[in-house]
């Protein structure tokens, strides 16, 4: 497996798709990436030589905001939201749907698993 960026990209894919595995890298930009680097979209992972290697990670690495930067960027956008108390920001905090989703019958993602309102017990003198 070739590496670019710490992560590890498969080999038998084309590097339009593999280069899409890189948190921050999709399809579009991928394809972005190869025309500026001059390297085939058809061509395999496993197919690319050192040099081409070499093109594919300076320019991601000089370029394009891959991984770490790109999730520390949507945690303090989220925590920008929290801090500001927007209706977005007290959803985030809540833990409820943030996008105007429904919650009554939906949403097990976000709160969690259902509790039982008619389970408990009665207690008696």
């Amino acid at each position: 497996m070739a590496r670019i960026v710490g992560v590890e990209i498969p080999n038998e894919k084309r590097i339009e798709i593999a280069l899409t595995y890189i948190h921050g890298i999709g399809l579009t930009t991928s394809r972005t990436i190869l025309e500026a680097t001059n390297i085939s979209a058809d061509k395999r992972v496993k197919d690319l030589d050192d040099a081409e290697l070499k093109r594919l990670y300076e320019y991601i690495d000089k370029n394009v905001p891959t991984e770490g930067n790109v999730k520390q960027k949507v945690f303090q956008n989220i925590k920008r939201l929290k801090d500001i108390r927007s209706y977005r920001g007290l959803r985030h905090k809540a833990g409820l749907p943030v996008n105007g989703q429904n919650t009554r019958a939906n949403s097990r993602t976000r709160k969690g698993r259902s509790i039982a309102v008619g389970g408990l017990k009665k207690v008696t003198k």
